[in-house]
C-alpha cells in the first residue's frame, strides 16, 4: 500500500531536524499505539540523510551494544572500539559524532530500556544534558506503550521530564484518507463498505494495509480475512495491552471486555463482574491508560451520576467484542461460527460505530465548539434506561445548537420524534435554545 497522509506530521518532524542541523541537538518524543505507522513515519522523515536507527528488543545490554556498534559502523561509516557493553558508551559515541557532522538518531520502542537496564534513562540524560548543544544530533525516540512513554518523560521524578523538545502524538487515520484509500482500491466502493472497513481497523494504518493487500474491500471479505486460520487479529489486542498492564491485566481486560459491550455504567460493571468496586481501575483505565473515556450528557455537570463508558479504540472495542469475548471459540478454531456471528451482528453493530464516524467528521471538520450526546432518565427508573435520547448534540461558535440523530437506514429517522426530544434538552440544558434537528445515515458518509 503507498503511504497516505501524515503531512503535517512529515512536516514537523522535518521542521526539528532542520533545527537540530543548524543549530544543536533537539529531542524528539512519537507516541502511538503499536501499528500506527511510527517507524514508518520516522524513517520516511530521515530519507536523504545520514541516520543511524536503533531498535531496543529485551536483549542483555552488552549484546544490544554489539548491534548497535555494528549498525553505526555501517549507516555512518565511522569507528567504532571494540568491546561496549553498556549503551552509556554507545550513546556518548554517538553525541561525539554528532560534534563534527549532523545526522539523524532514530530509537524505536524506546520504552524496552527499562528491561534492558533502567539506569539508561538516567546515563542518556546525563550525556544529554553534557553534550547537546555542542552535537547536532536530531535524535527521535518512539514508543509504543502508553503509560510507559508518558512515565519516562512527563513524570517530575523522572530523568528525562522536561527533556524533550516535541512530543508528536499518532492518531489513526482521518475519516477523508479512508475515503481516499477505498477509493484507490476500489473505485464504485459503497458506503457500507467503508463503514465496514472503520468498524474493523479504526483507521489505524497497518490493519487498513493489511485490508487492502489481501482484496478486502466489502463487509464480507473483511469479516472472512479477520477469521480465518492464520488471522493476524485474534491476538493483536492482547499482544498490543499484555504489556501495557502487566499482572493486573485479567481483570481490566474483563473490564474492557464488558464496555465493549456498549455504553454502559460503573454499577453495571461491578455486577457484571461480580466486583464491589472498580472505580480505581476503571480511572486507571481513563487517565494513566487514555482506554475509556467517559460519556456525560452534554452540558451536564462535572459531577453528574449519569455517566456512560466507552473505548476510546473502535478496533480495540470490535476485538473485545468478539475476539475476546468468543475466544474459546478461536481456540477450538471454530472460525466459521464467529465470521456467521460477526456477520450477523454487524448491522446493529456498525450502526452503533456510525454515530462516532460522524462524530469524527464533525471534530474534523473544526465547526463546532463542544460535541457530544445527550439523555436523561425515565422518572422513577433506577437505571439509565432513556425516555430521551440524542445520538450527538454539537454546538457552533456563534452558539447554534444542533441535534442529531443517526440511523443506517435513512427511512428509520423520524424528524418529528428528534424534534420532541429536543425540546426537552433545550429546556433542561440550553435554556430554552432553538435547536436544528437532522437526521445522519449511510447516505450522508
Amino acid at each position: 500500500m503507498k503511504y497516505y497522509d501524515r503531512k503535517q506530521e512529515l512536516a514537523v518532524l522535518q521542521n526539528i531536524q532542520k533545527k537540530s542541523f543548524d543549530e544543536f541537538s533537539k529531542m524528539t518524543v512519537m507516541k502511538g499505539r503499536r501499528r500506527i505507522g511510527k517507524t514508518t513515519l520516522g524513517v520516511l522523515s530521515m530519507e536523504g540523510t545520514d541516520f543511524v536507527y536503533l531498535f531496543v528488543s529485551r536483549k542483555a545490554e552488552a549484546e544490544l551494544c554489539l548491534e548497535y556498534s555494528d549498525v553505526i559502523r555501517q549507516s555512518l561509516d565511522e569507528f567504532v572500539p571494540q568491546g561496549i557493553v553498556h549503551f552509556r558508551d554507545i550513546f556518548a559515541l554517538l553525541l561525539n559524532i554528532g560534534k563534527h557532522r549532523a545526522f539523524n538518531l532514530f530509537i524505536d520502542e524506546f520504552q524496552e530500556f527499562l528491561y534492558v537496564s533502567p539506569s539508561i534513562y538516567a546515563d542518556i540524560q546525563n550525556i544529554w544534558d553534557r553534550e547537546r548543544r555542542r552535537s547536532k544530533v536530531n535524535l527521535v525516540v518512539s514508543g509504543s506503550v502508553y503509560s510507559m512513554m508518558e512515565k519516562i518523560f512527563r513524570d517530575e521524578k523522572q530523568p528525562l521530564y522536561g527533556r524533550a523538545d516535541l512530543t508528536l502524538t499518532l492518531e489513526p487515520f482521518r475519516t477523508d484518507v479512508l475515503k481516499e484509500i477505498m477509493a484507490d482500491y476500489k473505485k464504485d466502493y459503497s458506503n457500507d463498505d467503508l463503514l465496514a472497513l472503520y468498524c474493523f481497523t479504526g483507521g489505524v494504518p497497518k490493519y487498513v494495509e493489511l485490508m487492502m493487500d489481501n482484496g478486502c474491500t466489502n463487509m464480507e471479505a473483511m469479516v472472512d480475512y479477520m477469521t480465518g486460520p492464520d488471522s493476524p487479529f485474534f491476538d493483536e489486542g492482547r499482544n498490543m495491552l499484555i504489556q501495557e498492564f502487566g499482572k493486573q491485566y485479567a481483570t481490566y481486560f474483563s473490564i474492557l471486555g464488558a464496555v465493549a459491550s456498549g455504553d454502559v455504567t460503573l454499577p453495571q460493571i461491578e455486577a457484571l463482574l461480580g466486583e464491589k468496586s472498580l472505580g480505581g481501575q476503571m480511572r486507571i483505565l481513563e487517565e494513566e491508560y487514555s482506554l475509556i473515556r467517559k460519556k456525560r450528557p452534554l452540558r451536564a455537570k462535572d459531577n453528574s451520576k449519569s455517566v456512560r463508558y466507552e473505548i476510546n479504540d473502535i478496533f480495540l472495542r470490535f476485538w473485545f467484542r468478539y475476539f475476546y469475548k468468543y475466544r474459546s471459540w478461536i481456540e477450538i478454531k471454530n472460525y466459521s461460527a464467529l465470521a456467521d456471528l460477526i456477520k450477523r451482528e454487524y448491522p446493529a453493530y456498525s450502526g452503533r460505530i456510525l454515530e462516532r464516524w460522524f462524530r469524527q467528521r464533525m471534530v474534523e471538520s473544526q465547526k463546532y465548539v463542544e460535541i457530544g450526546g445527550w439523555w436523561h432518565k425515565k422518572k422513577g427508573a433506577a437505571d439509565d434506561s432513556s425516555e430521551n435520547e440524542i445520538d450527538i448534540v454539537s454546538v457552533t461558535p456563534a452558539g447554534q445548537v444542533h441535534a442529531f440523530e443517526v440511523k443506517r437506514n435513512r427511512k428509520k429517522y423520524s424528524e418529528e420524534l428528534l424534534k420532541s426530544k429536543a425540546m426537552e434538552m433545550s429546556r433542561q440544558a440550553f435554556g430554552g435554545a432553538d435547536v436544528i434537528c437532522s437526521g445522519l445515515s449511510l447516505e450522508d458518509m
